[in-house]
Formats: structure tokens, C-alpha cells, sequence
């Protein structure tokens, strides 16, 4: 399946690591898919197709996943079909472009995935990062491409702050500092904010931790399921604060989300942190200090309030179409590279 049929032959082919979208689909995969030039044929992941069919460039996005299976079986499986992977690309000189969504797995992988996962990274030919503060694997075949916004991709909203809600939102996984929000919120004595969790949890623990602090303060409310593009953009919209009180935060698609829709956001501190709210502009990316407190969620919320917004936040820098035509770039570099080094041994 592609995603577009374009006019002329294309100038590269590309197999993205993820298959044809779907509604629970990252909305950051399908807008780069979407962004690409006309000469840029893209096709979707299937073993069959990483496996068979014809293409240039093998564009892998988290790679951890092609390993994972709730069945230990199949997921043994999985493991012996990207080693196979491996030999396929090398014996037929595809090249690998990888994108650092994040400097390492957010759950640590098992021995096997470990090294698995090193095969992976040494056949790599180009990488892409989100922001320039990932550590670079080669700094000569890296290129910093930003997170691009999602303006377009929800649309505007006509829904109004409510004064004192606070939203997490999010798949809710153990790094993202859930638990820490809940107590910090706890520990502030003022009836006039509430607090909202949404998104699915990724394990039990959490979905109690949720579940109990809300049966306890009739201030915080949960919806932990998978929600549309739809109810999130007003569940966003009418957020006084968004707090993404994330252990470890390096590219935050949620945060980008946030100031998307025009709401203010508060972040762990961070060169990140630091780095987007220098370029989206004054009062809209607020931090904390260490462990998050109910006090840094009084004052983060007081200067939200007091901050002098001019109009939007600046998004300017996370054009689409700028992300679409220089991941092309890379593509054909990553190709050429290959090309190349086949000649080199040739002669």
C-alpha cells in the first residue's frame, strides 16, 4: 500500500517502520508521511514487505516496538525476523534511517532486545533528531529536523479555559511522573482547582494509583481510555495549565500538542524546556525544579495567569513542509551513502 501515487517516477522509495495508519495511529507518523514531496513513494511496514519487496530507505521509528509481543512466542519470533531483517538490508544494500524520538527505550529491554537493537544501530546510515540536544551517534551523519506542530491536525476550537483545571493527558506510562502529580496535587489546599488525567494506562499499578487518588478528592477526574483526536482537542482546549510532569523529558509530542491549541504548559526543567519556551515566546512553557510539589503547581499556575501572551505561541520553526522536505534530503543521502560505499568496494 502507498500513500500517495505520484505523477512522476519517484526519486527515492521509503519503508516506514509502522503500518498503514489508523485511527490510534501517532499523529507525528502520519503528518511525515503526509509532508513528503511527491517524489518520495512511501510504504508501509509488514514483515512480507520489509522482507520481499523493493525499496531504498528502511525509515525505522522506535525500533524497540518491531521487537514487542505480549506473546512470548511470537515474540521470540519478532526478534529472529529483524536479525533477518538485518542480513536482507545489508545483502541488498538498503539503507537505514533512523529517527531518535528519544536517547534510549523508555522501559529498559531485555538482553536479547539489547542486542538486537546494537545490530540495528550499527548498520544505521543516517540518523534524524528532534531536537539538537540528543546525543548525535555520528554527528557527520545526523541531522537535527524539528517536531514538527499539530495546528492543522486538530483544527481550531472555540472551547474556553476553565479557570483552575489542570490536564495530564496522554499515554500514561511510568517515566511520565503520574503518580508525582497526583501527590504534589494532593498537597495543595484549594478548592477551586481540579485536576484531570486522560489517556490509557500502560500498566495496572498505575491505573489503581489513578483510580484511588480520585475516589479520594472529588477534585481530580480520570478518563483512562484511548480518546479520539476530537475529545482530546477539547479536553486540551479547556485546560487552564497542561502538566506533563514527565522523570525524563526530551521531545514531548504532548507539549507541542498543548501549545498547539493554544494552552500553557509546565515542564521538569530542561535544556529542551528551556529551549522551547525561549522559541515559542514569553508565558507559554513554564518549568519546575526537581521533584514536583504542590507549591510549583500554585506558582507555575499564578504565572500562567499573569503572563502577558502576545496573540499565539510561536510555532514557526515546525513547519511541515520544511520537516517533509528535508527528511527527503536525508533520504537520498542515506541512499547515495550506500550507493557509494557498493562503488568503493567495487573498485
Amino acid at each position: 500500500m502507498t500513500a500517495r501515487a505520484p505523477s512522476r517516477p519517484p526519486a527515492v522509495t521509503v519503508l516506514q517502520s509502522f503500518p498503514p495508519p489508523r485511527g490510534t495511529t501517532n499523529p507525528y507518523l502520519v503528518q511525515l508521511v503526509r509532508s513528503l514531496p511527491a517524489d518520495v513513494r512511501t510504504e508501509y511496514f509488514s514483515w512480507r514487505r520489509a522482507l520481499t519487496a523493493q525499496y531504498d530507505v528502511l525509515h525505522l521509528h522506535w525500533p524497540e516496538v518491531l521487537l514487542r509481543s505480549p506473546r512470548p512466542v511470537k515474540a521470540l519470533a519478532r526478534k529472529a525476523a529483524t536479525a533477518l531483517l538485518l542480513v536482507v538490508l545489508r545483502v541488498r544494500r538498503i539503507a537505514i534511517v533512523r529517527t531518535l524520538h528519544n536517547p534510549r527505550p523508555h522501559e529498559q529491554p531485555p538482553p536479547l532486545d539489547r542486542a538486537v537493537l546494537r545490530g540495528l544501530d550499527r548498520a544505521t546510515t543516517r540518523w534524524i533528531r528532534l531536537n539538537p540536544f540528543t546525543p548525535a551517534p555520528d554527528p557527520e551523519r545526523t541531522t537535527t529536523i524539528l517536531h514538527g506542530h499539530y495546528r492543522e491536525w486538530y483544527g481550531a476550537t472555540d472551547t474556553a479555559p476553565v479557570r483552575g483545571r489542570l490536564l495530564c493527558f496522554g499515554l500514561l506510562r511510568p517515566y511520565k511522573g503520574v503518580e508525582s502529580l497526583l501527590a504534589a496535587f494532593a498537597s495543595v489546599d484549594d478548592p477551586s482547582l481540579c485536576l484531570r488525567i486522560v489517556g490509557s494506562p500502560t500498566t495496572a499499578d498505575l491505573r489503581e494509583a489513578v483510580l484511588a487518588a480520585a475516589s479520594g478528592d472529588r477534585r481530580i477526574a480520570a478518563r483512562l481510555e484511548y480518546v479520539d483526536d476530537a475529545t482530546l482537542r477539547e479536553e486540551v482546549a479547556a485546560a487552564e495549565l497542561v502538566v506533563l510532569p514527565y522523570r525524563e523529558l526530551h521531545n514531548s509530542g504532548a507539549a507541542l500538542l498543548a501549545l498547539s491549541l493554544d494552552r500553557p504548559v509546565l515542564l521538569p526543567a530542561s535544556e529542551p524546556a528551556s529551549a522551547l519556551a525561549e522559541e515559542v515566546g514569553p508565558g507559554w512553557v513554564h518549568v519546575y525544579e526537581g521533584e514536583l510539589t504542590g507549591e510549583a503547581l500554585r506558582a507555575a499556575l499564578a504565572r500562567a495567569r499573569a503572563a502577558d501572551r502576545d496573540g499565539r505561541p510561536d510555532l514557526s520553526r515546525r513547519e511541515w513542509a520544511e520537516a517533509g522536505a528535508r527528511h527527503r534530503d536525508v533520504y537520498l543521502a542515506a541512499r547515495d551513502d550506500v550507493q557509494r560505499r557498493r562503488r568503493s568496494r567495487r573498485d
